[in-house]
């Protein structure tokens, strides 16, 4: 409705109804599917499909999953105190009263470090998510002024500075591939300090988030000696949230993913860096786009190249990795 109500950059009259929910429904589910060219939608369409990229995102649903987590839990022991008041009015003996109180300590204890630690590891999923964003988009924006190649773009595009470093940076954390231009990242494939900028963004909210969520914790952990954390490192099991993981599966998911990016670079490298796909880019050029461009397929869908030029094995390794 957002998309709607507010109208194009341009005049577009096959910019239909159908298409705004289309490129809506793609921005929320992260899928960077677009029906229509992104250059014609206004900077308020741009900031709409901004908070729907970002409500769409792994890191911002798995957080709230964790709130709902924390609700259930904490109607569940209103529930039960209230039907323990009933059973305690009963005699059941000078003994049995102090095994039953002992009892009762030690859940109310666990159930304590429970409901605080999920409370706490909420502030910690909000605090990395909105320090990201806030650094990135910062890094960008630093960026895009000093570099005039790259501002020079945003001007003959008639692109807000602020809009478009958060939309790209979200768009990126959130693993949706959206760019705010009509050839996505190809108009900046000779500027590889945006794409340096950019890289990180395509592991920290997707494949590599339980790895810096766990080194967060731990980190938060040994400072703060807060007993939330210690318990949250100790009991992710219990923590119910999929993204906590152990010490050793988070090393073999660090492992396994820089791996396969490793695979991924030495392939396109060997396939394509004399090629006439990234044709006109120096050697540093050509290193960044080929680190950007292999992290981009499995995890964003972002491309500083054209992808119909690109040899069928590379294509096929990248169907593989998605």
């Amino acid at each position: 409705m957002a998309l709607k109500v507010s109208k194009p950059r341009t005049d577009v009259d096959q910019l239909t109804s159908l298409d705004l929910f289309y490129t809506a429904v793609s921005a929320s589910t992260v899928s960077s599917m677009s029906a229509v060219e992104m250059e014609v939608f206004s900077n308020y369409q741009l900031v709409v499909m901004t908070i729907l990229m970002l409500l769409g995102g792994e890191v911002f649903t798995s957080m709230l999953s964790l709130q709902l987590r924390r609700f259930k839990f904490s109607s569940y022991e209103s529930t039960k105190v209230d039907n323990s008041k009933g059973e305690e009015s009963i005699e059941l003996g000078i003994i049995n009263q102090f095994s039953s109180t002992s009892n009762d300590n030690n859940k109310s204890y666990s159930s304590f470090n429970y409901n605080y630690s999920i409370k706490l590891l909420g502030y910690v999923v909000l605090g990395y998510m909105i320090s990201l964003l806030t650094i990135g988009s910062s890094l960008v924006t630093m960026y895009m002024i000093l570099t005039p190649s790259a501002n020079h773009v945003l001007k003959n595009k008639r692109l807000i500075l602020h809009t478009f470093s958060f939309f790209v940076i979200v768009s990126t954390f959130s693993s949706c591939g959206f760019v705010p231009t009509n050839e996505n990242m190809m108009i900046f494939r000779q500027n590889p300090g945006l794409l340096l900028i950019i890289i990180p963004y395509l592991f920290l909210g997707n494949s590599l988030y339980p790895v810096f969520l766990r080194s967060v914790t731990w980190v938060l952990e040994r400072f703060t000696k807060r007993k939330e954390f210690y318990y949250m490192l100790n009991n992710y099991q219990e923590m119910g949230y999929d993204h906590l993981m152990s010490s050793k599966k988070t090393w073999f998911l660090g492992a396994t993913t820089i791996g396969f990016w490793v695979l991924q670079i030495a392939v396109f490298s060997g396939m394509e860096w004399s090629s006439g796909v990234m044709e006109g880019m120096s050697s540093y050029e050509k290193f960044v786009g080929t680190i950007f461009q292999t992290a981009s397929s499995r995890h964003s869908g972002e491309y500083i190249v054209d992808l119909s030029i690109i040899s069928p094995v590379v294509l096929v390794l990248f169907i593989i990795m998605m």
